[in-house]
């Protein structure tokens, strides 16, 4: 049985031991089960509460009434789960809207995600395209626009990505930002439109992130007023982009300007690859997919090779530079502005692609934990639940925590690039490499920490957590991608080294910094003021310990690099000398403004519902666990010591018994419907093992004949080897 059949979260139909809380109490069932007003349109006659029929379900299944174990964690949550979720979602009426979305896509059942676990590359990806084509019907039937509300849920939330054209939307926002008006108006309606399907060709298979060694070129013919394309040797073939293997009729193509003889740097060209006929190649282009993943199977992920393709002048991306007919080039504005749509790129995949991922691992592994029973603790008594261990809650709750951090900060870089977004409209471009430093250091730390935790959720699970049918490995696999691509980690870690190292630099100069990095002008000398373990739960305390090591970090590099330049090494090899400590000084830097901006948003919540107090636990326990994780850090220069060390030890320790109180409704206040999940583990009645057994009923192997068995085992156990 697959998650399209159960009846969703909050419909269950309850055990009699089962009492169903009001809605916005304490162990409150999910709020999906309440009849909703979509916030336009209308949704067809399927509904949650249709599903809650379980006659369909094989005799003697427990399906649809909540497992005790789990039912008894939410009676006692300490806080209102209605309200934090609202709280997450950034209002009432955001958490509506989400949820109308998510109940109008999945109840459609073109959108079904039913034995996905059990598809070949080419049925994952027809899926995709699919859903995708089917998505702009569903969209104008709920008189949903590209600019209203409900956008931002549709991809990540109701369909979890398992769409197609994806790069469509990055090639539309390409030229939206890099585009004139003209071509604004040239492009975007057909693209909206989807007369064409467009792709995103940055990344080759010689370069990535290192935007200045790409070597596609771009000539420009001024007697034609065209430019030359070309991928002059095979590491220059354009590698990786989304939808280019077998959808996109037409890509943003980046390569190196040249006009009469100088190069002008990478620059940005719109280029058709397909005909609008017959789909067919065009002349001078060779593409195709580049072969099977880790994940995303669903999403042709392709290569292209350019021979002598021209495209006319006013095809190259120019509202910041141009070239004109005689061919001089004009610049309005800062090269960096390239970066933009990379940078924009890049903040929107730590929401959709890191940070749900986590919080939809969370999830599974601790309503798992809560069913899961395994040994005694007690002689006697029956088995414990395994989220009774102490192990097993310094596991998973760090990450729990972890899921709400950067769900915060997230929301303090969504304000960031909203603002950039604005000033770069009216050309000015002076944050633009806070920015960039800013998505840089937070996307390497986001990704690196989320994919380690996500694996961490697994490996609590057990063996069942290594089954596809959990749902866990389909998440690592998705999550550890995004420490490579749009920009692998060390590297954008390096860029974030090298703005901070500037800052520092200025600062100690006396020179203005932006806000976010005055902290660098003041290093507290001296120790931690801490005497007792109780003092390590103050915001104060402990933020500050991180910005002594943020200081520290940056500080102690930057003087050895300035030690290297003074004895005669060059530059550009001091910096390599450097780069081990350039990277933690990075990560310590944003570690740092994780912490801090947790603890602001946390005091801003002031007393509502209960809900301060517990993220006050999880604010500590995130940044302890930081501290406890990392203690050569910290006591490093001797601002901590041992003795406090074990005082940070202890407290850590302790919060973990409170938070496990609440670790159910927590993970409850993410508000994903089973179906989003896709989880034999996670789903929320927490029936483990009859859905385990009935999901592993529609899997080919047990549904097939066995391909096998007259070929080989038969002959085999019929002693008759001899005759083959």
């Amino acid at each position: 049985m697959n998650t399209q059949e159960h009846p969703q979260a909050g419909t269950s139909s309850l055990g009699p031991q089962d009492k169903v809380p009001a809605a916005g109490t304490p162990g409150a069932w999910p709020r999906q089960a309440a009849a909703r007003r979509l916030p336009r349109g209308r949704v067809g006659q399927a509904s949650r509460m249709s599903l809650l029929d379980t006659s369909k379900y094989s005799q003697g299944s427990v399906l649809g009434s909540v497992n005790p174990d789990l039912a008894s964690e939410r009676r006692t949550a300490s806080f209102s789960v209605e309200k934090l979720t609202a709280r997450l979602d950034g209002g009432a009426e955001q958490t509506r809207i989400r949820r109308a979305v998510v109940e109008a896509i999945e109840s459609d059942p073109v959108f079904s995600r039913e034995n996905q676990y059990f598809q070949s590359q080419n049925e994952r990806y027809e899926a995709a395209v699919r859903k995708a084509v089917h998505l702009q019907r569903k969209m104008h039937e709920m008189g949903w626009t590209e600019s209203g509300p409900e956008l931002k849920y549709i991809y990540s939330r109701a369909l979890s990505g398992d769409v197609a054209f994806l790069l469509h939307r990055v090639f539309m926002r390409c030229i939206s930002v890099l585009g004139s008006d003209e071509q604004i108006a040239k492009w975007i309606p057909p693209a909206t439109q989807y007369r064409l399907i467009g792709s995103y060709a940055q990344t080759e298979l010689g370069h990535g992130t290192y935007l200045q060694g790409l070597e596609t070129t771009a000539v420009f013919d001024i007697t034609t007023q065209e430019f030359i394309l070309n991928t002059p040797k095979i590491s220059a073939m354009k590698w990786w982009p989304g939808d280019m293997g077998r959808s996109a009729t037409h890509a943003v193509v980046f390569a190196q300007l040249y006009v009469q003889g100088q190069c002008y740097g990478v620059h940005p060209f719109i280029l058709q690859i397909r005909s609008l006929q017959d789909h067919s190649l065009c002349p001078g282009i060779t593409a195709g997919d580049i072969g099977p993943k880790m994940n995303f199977e669903h999403t042709d992920n392709g290569y292209l090779m350019l021979q002598n393709v021209r495209v006319p002048r006013e095809n190259m991306l120019n509202k910041f530079c141009e070239v004109q007919p005689d061919g001089t080039y004009i610049k309005r504005g800062s090269p960096k502005i390239n970066y933009f749509t990379m940078t924009t790129v890049r903040i929107s995949l730590i929401s959709d692609e890191v940070i749900l991922p986590l919080m939809k691992a969370c999830t599974i592994a601790i309503r798992y934990s809560a069913v899961r029973r395994q040994s005694k603790l007690k002689p006697g008594e029956q088995e414990a639940k395994i989220l009774d261990y102490q192990t097993q809650q310094e596991k998973l709750l760090p990450q729990l925590a972890a899921a709400y951090a950067f769900h915060f900060i997230n929301k303090y870089l969504q304000e960031l690039l909203n603002r950039g977004y604005r000033e770069v409209q009216t050309k000015n471009f002076d944050n633009l490499p806070e920015l960039h430093a800013f998505s840089s250091g937070f996307k390497a730390l986001a990704t690196q920490y989320c994919t380690s935790a996500v694996e961490i959720c697994l490996r609590a699970c057990g063996g069942h957590g290594y089954s596809l049918l959990s749902g866990l490995p389909s998440l690592y696999t998705k999550i550890l991608a995004s420490c490579i691509y749009e920009g692998e980690n060390t590297i954008l870690l390096l860029q974030t080294a090298r703005f901070l190292i500037k800052c520092f630099s200025a600062a100690s100069a006396g020179q203005p910094v932006p806000p976010s990095v005055i902290y660098l002008s003041v290093m507290k000398a001296g120790k931690c003021p801490a005497k007792n373990k109780l003092d390590f739960l103050s915001p104060d305390i402990y933020t500050e310990a991180y910005q002594h090591a943020a200081v520290r970090l940056v500080s102690s590099t930057a003087a050895k690099l300035q030690d290297l330049i003074q004895s005669g090494v060059k530059k550009h090899e001091a910096w390599n000398q450097c780069t081990v400590q350039l990277a933690q000084a990075a990560k310590a830097h944003c570690h740092y403004i994780t912490v801090k901006n947790f603890a602001e948003t946390v005091e801003k919540l002031e007393t509502e519902a209960g809900i301060q107090k517990i993220m006050k636990h999880l604010c500590d326990l995130f940044a302890l666990h930081g501290i406890f994780s990392n203690a050569g850090v910290f006591l490093h220069d001797g601002y901590l010591s041992g003795a406090q060390m074990d005082m940070v030890t202890a407290s850590y320790l302790d919060l973990l018994a409170v938070i496990r109180k609440d670790a159910v409704p927590l993970v409850d206040a993410f508000d994903f419907t089973d179906k989003s999940l896709n989880s034999a583990l996670g789903s929320y009645d927490g029936q483990v093992y009859q859905r385990l057994y009935e999901w592993a009923q529609k899997s080919p192997t047990n549904t097939q004949t066995n391909p096998a068995y007259e070929r080989y085992l038969k002959p085999l156990l019929h002693n008759t080897l001899s005759k083959l």
